[in-house]
């Protein structure tokens, strides 16, 4: 059995603003740098996020594992899981600086369970949210159910980060297993057919294990429920090995929708790919690949017109999501376009606004909901990372790191481990639904 050898980390421990105390973890924190500027450092999807009873607890995504940054607004609440997470010598200084000494200390934090759980519920999550599925790329999309019955299972563990006032984690758990149990029989086919001591069986048994207590605490019950207790009831009977790739494959044929074909015409004046900026947009609506935004300028006559197409998602909605393209002309205000799902493509075409003269315009495109996309004022300059931005160039640079480190796991998820490893190891595997969509290989 592996062993945890990691040393402790030192966390920074600072008062922060209207009373919340700070914990900084990470490289960013041996330096002279605002806690706001070292956690936010780049966008959203590079960081995992847990909100917890009286804090919310922060991972950088590609940085090496390590203990969350934490903004603690209620120390009375988070002192029943600080010294479970960090150790007691930081919980002791959270309660220091709470009451308002010393101003800002370094202080050790330990390794802890607790701490690979909460690491593995975050990036549980974030995958939830930002896998970059993409089939030009790729990347196999995560089974949904699949992923959210092992994030039931690891917020069942991880119990003791939350209470009752305000994160609820019971009715968090009932509904991850109520929304995500149609995948409990594959899993437990899944279990059966995969021989002992392969890492992937302890996984496998841990998760249905974990559900079912779960499931009991909060009393549901239910035809796939009482399945899955009396199968692992019975055990593991000896069964004809089964591939996790077919047990979770998605069948998603790509309808037709009702949105006007795009049909050539005109000349062709300009054409490019767009920016496709995952923070603009819901999981499951556009491929993650950075080409899946083109268009095509033409003239048609006296007019001009922009057609822009968008590879979909492989579980996108057909019908009823406003999505739309963002399109600015040489720099002047954004306008938008409403695109209609089509097979595999979100397509739609407008008018274009050209001077007169104009022959070689600068047309920049993205793609997103309406009311999803954060932080975003129509009237206001677009935020880093946008098209037409001096921060896109880093956030593409982003995106690349996020595939690269999505192909490693996948690459680790189809080479499972033969041994059992330890609760404590700073690489606790991959997620099952990792696992099935490593095992689809070329078939995606």
């Amino acid at each position: 059995m592996a062993r945890d050898t990691r040393a402790p980390v030192d966390v920074h421990v600072a008062p922060g603003e209207d009373g919340t105390v700070r914990i900084g973890a990470g490289p960013a924190f041996g330096q002279d740098v605002a806690y706001d500027d070292a956690v936010a450092v780049g966008p959203d999807f590079t960081r995992a996020v847990l909100d917890v009873a009286g804090a919310v607890l922060t991972w950088p995504v590609l940085d090496d594992p390590g203990p969350p940054s934490a903004e603690v607004h209620d120390t009375g609440r988070a002192q029943q899981w600080l010294w479970a997470l960090y150790g007691e010598r930081v919980a002791a200084a959270v309660h220091d600086c709470a009451a308002g000494e010393p101003a800002g200390v370094r202080v050790v934090a330990d390794s802890t369970a607790l701490a690979d759980s909460a690491a593995r519920l975050a990036f549980g999550h974030w995958a939830a949210r930002w896998w970059p599925a993409s089939y030009p790329d790729g990347i196999p999309a995560l089974d949904p159910d699949l992923l959210g019955l092992e994030l039931a299972a690891l917020t069942h563990r991880c119990q003791q980060l939350f209470d009752a006032e305000g994160d609820q984690p019971d009715d968090c758990v009932a509904e991850l297993i109520e929304e995500h149990q149609a995948a409990l029989d594959a899993l437990i086919q899944w279990w059966r057919a995969t021989p002992q001591p392969a890492d992937t069986a302890r996984r496998l048994e841990s998760v249905l294990r974990l559900v079912d207590d779960a499931a009991d605490s909060v009393g549901l019950d239910g035809p796939a429920l009482r399945h899955l207790r009396a199968s692992l009831d019975q055990g593991r009977p000896v069964v004809t090995p089964v591939d996790p790739g077919a047990l979770f494959a998605r069948h998603d044929g790509y309808a037709l929708a009702a949105g006007e074909p795009l049909v050539a015409g005109g000349r062709v004046i300009a054409r490019g790919s767009g920016t496709n900026d995952w923070c603009r947009y819901p999981p499951g609506f556009v491929d993650a690949a950075e080409n899946a935004v083109s268009w095509t300028a033409r003239a048609v006559g006296a007019r001009r017109q922009i057609e822009v197409e968008v590879l979909a998602h492989v579980t996108a909605p057909v019908a009823g999501a406003p999505l739309v393209a963002e399109i600015r002309v040489n720099g002047g205000r954004p306008n938008r376009m409403s695109l209609a799902r089509r097979d595999d493509m979100w397509t739609g075409r407008a008018d274009l606004d050209l001077s007169a003269g104009v022959t070689q315009p600068r047309i920049e495109v993205g793609v997103l909901l309406p009311g999803f996309d954060p932080g975003r004022d129509p009237d206001g300059p677009d935020p880093p990372g946008h098209p037409g931005t001096s921060g896109e160039a880093e956030a593409r640079a982003d995106r690349d790191a996020i595939r690269a480190l999505v192909r490693r796991r996948l690459i680790a998820a189809a080479q499972p481990l033969a041994y059992e490893a330890s609760p404590h190891d700073a690489s606790p595997g991959p997620f099952l639904a990792e696992t099935a969509a490593a095992a689809t290989g070329e078939d995606y």
